[in-house]
């Protein structure tokens, strides 16, 4: 429908569809107008992680961590770098998202795909969304030539699940995933499981249940016992038999539920 304009136009606002913020003729941004239903106050924009965020301006070096994989397929070590952004720094709404990704070692066999897949998981996480199902898919890799054991007793399928582990635990460490550790009182449970399976297998009688502040003084033992076979939930060779069923005493997990 036309309108009959009868008046000088004075001014005009161009509406940044992208951005969803609002410019004057002379191309500067507006202020955000007021809701009266807020009490007058201002909405702030949050800023969500696109493909379009960039690295900003003045700053040469992000936050992040190094973390290294040691294989024994392998006489050198993998370091993988993970970078993060700080978006809406200083409001409620401030979140650490995970930038970029760099994965180095003196083995250059791996060279190719390596490359090939931080690029990749670079540019997953500047799409933004949720991206913590690359650590699933990672894990879920199995090398046709078998897998290894990690010390603590933990199999690892393929190299790729290793790297796909740590970016979980970066993602833990950043809020983007919970963690999934045990409590104090689960943590106690297990360590009576474990001294009860190990007098057994002694021939020794069942120890009798210590009080908390006791059990946290006990010397911590990192090994399980050489008869323990591999748990399916957290994938570590901890799985004894207790009361006639199969119980891991690194993650708790049981077939009788």
């Amino acid at each position: 429908m036309a309108v009959n304009i009868d008046k000088k136009i004075v001014g005009y606002q161009v509406k940044d569809k992208e951005k969803g913020e609002v410019k004057e003729a002379g191309g500067t941004a507006a202020q955000p107008q007021t809701d009266s239903e807020s009490g007058g106050k201002k909405k702030a924009e949050v800023i969500r992680m696109h493909e379009k965020v960039e690295r900003p301006e003045g700053m040469e070096c992000l936050e992040g961590a190094t973390y290294k994989i040691r294989t024994p397929l392998d006489d050198h070590a993998l370091y993988v770098t993970i970078n993060d952004i700080v978006l809406n720094s200083g409001t409620e709404h401030e979140v650490r998202r995970p930038f970029e990704i760099f994965i180095n070692s003196k083995n250059m066999d791996h060279f190719q795909w390596i490359v090939a897949l931080t690029r990749v998981m670079s540019a997953v996480f500047r799409k933004g969304g949720d991206v913590t199902f690359l650590s699933e898919e990672l894990q879920a890799v199995f090398d046709p030539k078998g897998g290894y054991f990690k010390p603590g007793g933990r199999f690892v399928p393929s190299i790729v699940a290793d790297i796909g582990a740590v970016i979980e635990h970066h993602f833990k460490r950043i809020g983007l995933l919970e963690p999934d550790e045990l409590s104090e009182q689960q943590q106690l449970m297990l360590k009576e499981k474990r001294a009860e399976f190990e007098a057994r297998e002694n021939g020794e009688a069942a120890p009798e249940k210590k009080t908390m502040n006791e059990a946290a003084g006990m010397a911590e033992d990192s090994g399980y016992p050489a008869a323990a076979s591999l748990c399916f939930k957290c994938n570590t060779k901890a799985m004894v038999l207790l009361d006639g069923c199969q119980t891991c005493l690194a993650c708790g997990y049981s077939k009788c539920g």
